[in-house]
């Protein structure tokens, strides 16, 4: 189908030497024969991920961004490790083949995983699908299935017990979050005072149930089967997953929906198709969550209100990088403006809530 992901030319600046990691995948993945064609996924604002093309076999290869030092923000291996342990209760993991921490291959570490041909949604679902609002709805729900599933993978018996502390996550997180934007505070920035004093104040106990949190729970993060596109195959980006509450990555990921009946500026910020005809609310999304998981959900107003703080919060970082002259990706410079955006969004919901 014309609608699977493709990956493109591979951009200036970020090739790969096809002559370093050839000899090194063969020496690690049996029966590889010839020279890989490389191309580049577009997508990605974080670790770049490329397609190895083999006669026998496709790849995907993911490493950091080139010049990037800081390993904690980039850690291969941890990734590595996490869809390889996680695929034993969450089978929507591709599978991991090799990570390479010998930096001399092409200088940084990286690692290989197969190759999940699919569909991946952007901003609007393609006519191709021929979607109605039933097919739509069903998959929505399918979607929001597979995070009930995740949150409910047993990740001690994965080995993952280590992966975070899900003990004071929330308000780990808040004052994490509050710090980080104070360090990425620019003089055109919003300050955020009201939301963060309200978000200190309003702050609830952790869930009883600890989870894996795989906090940037997306349709273009998903794989949907292209024989079938109401399926969903594949889950990606690993890269930010820890053990922590629920209900906090529930916030996350609806902090990213952008329902049919917001604002123009608001839907300005959509990359994914959560507006389409059949698409649940944010609303109807919490209860259908709520229903699958089997648990009441009495304050979302608080969860919502931290994702869109926390993304306001990775927004600055970048929009730092380019007030600064570190980045001279134009891009970004809009990025000051959805942050005001995500600011007023969260004084909404704070001015309409009962906690």
């Amino acid at each position: 189908m014309a609608v699977t992901d493709q990956s493109t030319r591979v951009r200036d600046g970020e090739e790969l030497d096809a002559n370093l990691i050839d000899p090194y995948l063969k020496a690690h993945i049996p029966g590889l024969t010839g020279t890989p064609v490389i191309s580049q996924f577009p997508g990605g604002a974080s670790n770049l991920t490329y397609l190895l093309e083999y006669p026998e076999q496709e790849f995907v290869l993911r490493r950091p961004p080139f010049g990037h030092k800081a390993k904690s923000a980039h850690d291969m291996g941890r990734e590595f490790r996490i869809l390889n342990q996680l695929r034993e209760g969450f089978p929507y993991c591709p599978k991991a083949y090799v990570h390479c921490t010998d930096e001399s291959v092409m200088g940084a570490e990286f690692y290989v995983m197969e190759r999940v041909k699919g569909i991946i949604l952007r901003a609007e679902l393609p006519p191709e699908l021929g979607f109605d609002a039933a097919r739509t709805e069903a998959l929505c729900k399918s979607f929001i299935d597979r995070l009930v599933e995740l949150h409910r993978v047993d990740y001690n018996a994965c080995g993952l017990a280590d992966l975070g502390k899900p003990e004071g996550y929330v308000a780990r997180q808040i004052r994490g979050w509050s710090e980080r934007y104070e360090k990425a505070l620019t003089p055109d920035a919003p300050k955020w005072e009201a939301v963060k004093a309200w978000l200190n104040d309003k702050m609830p106990v952790d869930h009883p149930t600890s989870s894996i949190v795989h906090n940037d729970y997306r349709f273009d993060n998903v794989i949907l089967d292209p024989d079938n596109p109401m399926q969903i195959i594949g889950v990606l980006d690993w890269e930010l997953t820890t053990l922590g509450d629920p209900l906090m990555d529930l916030g996350n990921s609806l902090a990213y929906w952008i329902e049919a009946n917001d604002p123009a500026p608001v839907q300005l910020m959509r990359r994914q198709p959560s507006h389409a005809p059949g698409m649940l609310t944010r609303r109807e999304f919490v209860d259908y969550y709520a229903e699958r998981a089997g648990i009441r959900i009495d304050n979302f107003d608080f969860y919502y209100t931290y994702g869109l703080f926390r993304l306001a919060g990775i927004v600055q970082q970048i929009y730092y990088r380019f007030f600064h002259g570190q980045t001279q990706d134009k891009r970004f410079a809009q990025f000051v403006q959805m942050n005001k955006l995500l600011e007023q969004m969260s004084l909404q919901v704070i001015g309409k809530s009962t906690l």
